[in-house]
């Protein structure tokens, strides 16, 4: 899907044509000239001149799945009772953009003219108002549209949006359930789709062993030809290899042809397969699918959301998971794994393939993986918990580096970090509010994003950075606990 925004400019039929045909002009110029440095295109719609055109361009906004949000912005004065029943239909994500065509007030050619014709100071609080009044969840962004600071907000917001539209249409295919008695990787599947538009639904195992065992080998050949041309072969065992192509091949057409984007499966539930997807896994990620581990659908979906609402940046958003911690006085870190499955795009050089003895679950032959280390650069960890009743998403700051030693004897792919406030404070701060084992990485969203997003789904955000406290935290949560309630 190709995805633009529409930018919807407010006016009234007070100022006469010349007024409504230079505001429609400079709206256009804008749309353009911004959609230059944006990620995705600003289309002008229309300049709103009363309420009937409000509602329409609303409904026509709401059917049109390449639109993935609108900009609005008043360049004159636009009476705010106008825009109600627009608004109390809008289903797409909002940003009320406050700004002005000139940068400068023009000393020598202001006049009562020029006053009438640039209303935004007073034309976009209305504008506001009726907004607050109606409780929408926006995103207001204030300054000149040529400056990039604000066009890089703007830009960012529609990040968070994008994510918004591939959540309404996330569909999850699990192989067999999550991993027994575990408990955060459970979940209301129906409060979720309803909140979040997440199809979640299981396949049998055996359904994907029957969709292997249909692969030809001339599949499982040109798929290992894309392997050697991505990363180095450090294994003889090429039969461990191919059958890891096997996998990832039936995987693949069975969620293409439902319309998956992310999957699950358990080490625990292998029924009638030799190993468990390891480097199948691996690169299916890299190819922009979600996965959780042990059945967990919830990072599954939100690895895949991630990864599309960073694809204007290098991709790196992957499946995650806190395995230990390095915690020597003043030098700790932490360091995430998983068995096998941690996507290569935050390798810091080029993935290996190595096949190694998985000694849990039900593999009957060694698993082949990627093995790397991951990248250093600031990062995020995010977690999407259900708190019964409501969904939380957990939001950490982090700081990749380079792992402070070789571990020659750990053949899995690893990342190593920093924690604000610091790991153990963020620690303490992630399990009072909590997050799970299983987290989502990304070196290319921002909290900034995932705090948006979690405005437009209606979700409560938490955010632990370097000032959060635990006892901050607590008094949060707790704040946040009654309002939710509320709601």
């Amino acid at each position: 899907m190709k995805y633009n925004f529409w930018f919807v400019v407010g006016s009234q039929l007070l100022y006469g044509p010349e007024v409504l045909e230079t505001v429609e002009a400079r709206a256009k110029e804008m749309a353009e000239e911004m959609s230059k440095h944006l990620p995705y295109p600003l289309v002008y719609k229309v300049t709103a001149k009363s309420n009937q055109q409000i509602a329409d361009i609303v409904k026509e906004a709401n059917y049109d799945d390449s639109c993935a949000g609108i900009v609005t912005w008043c360049h004159t004065f636009s009476p705010s009772k106008m825009w109600i029943n627009g608004f109390a239909n809008l289903q797409k994500p909002y940003l009320h953009f406050a700004t002005q065509y000139n940068r400068e007030i023009p000393n020598e050619e202001i006049d009562m003219d020029f006053m009438n014709l640039n209303q935004a100071a007073h034309g976009d609080r209305e504008h506001g108002f009726i907004a607050a009044r109606l409780r929408m969840p926006r995103k207001v962004v204030c300054g000149y549209w040529q400056d990039e600071d604000v066009q890089q907000r703007i830009g960012s917001w529609m990040k968070a949006a994008i994510g918004v539209a591939v959540s309404k249409t996330m569909k999850v295919m699990r192989f067999g359930d999550n991993m027994r008695e575990v408990a955060v990787t459970e979940g209301d599947k129906v409060e979720v789709q309803t909140k979040l538009g997440w199809q979640v639904n299981t396949w049998a195992v055996g359904d994907l062993v029957k969709e292997m065992n249909a692969v030809t080998d001339a599949e499982v050949d040109a798929l290992m030809d894309e392997y050697k041309a991505n990363y180095d072969f450090a294994t003889d065992n090429v039969e461990a290899i191919r059958y890891q192509a096997r996998e990832e091949i039936a995987m693949k057409k069975m969620m293409d042809k439902e319309g998956c984007k992310a999957f699950t499966n358990t080490f625990q539930d292998l029924y009638g397969m030799e190993q468990l997807p390891g480097l199948a896994s691996q690169h299916l990620m890299a190819q922009g699918y979600g996965y959780g581990g042990e059945g967990d659908w919830k990072v599954s979906a939100m690895t895949s959301i991630m990864k599309a609402m960073g694809e204007n940046g290098n991709g790196a958003s992957l499946f995650m998971e806190d395995y230990t911690y390095h915690l020597e006085k003043g030098n700790e870190y932490s360091l995430g794994a998983h068995m096998l499955e941690v996507c290569p795009c935050c390798a810091a050089g080029r993935a290996r393939i190595e096949t190694h003895h998985l000694g849990i679950g039900m593999n009957e032959k060694d698993p082949a993986r990627l093995v790397f280390e991951g990248k250093e650069g600031d990062a995020i960890v995010v977690s999407l918990i259900d708190m019964g009743g409501r969904l939380r998403l957990i939001c950490q700051d982090i700081h990749c580096v380079k792992p402070i030693m070789d571990m020659p004897n750990l053949p899995v792919a690893r990342v190593m970090w920093t924690a604000e406030p610091s790991l153990t404070v963020g620690a303490e701060c992630w399990i009072t509010a909590g997050g799970a084992h299983h987290t989502v990485l990304s070196y290319d969203v921002t909290a900034e994003q995932m705090k948006d997003w979690c405005t437009m789904m209606d979700i409560e955000f938490v955010h632990i950075n370097k000032d959060t406290t635990v006892a901050s935290l607590e008094h949060d949560l707790f704040l946040s606990d009654l309002a939710w309630k509320l709601k």
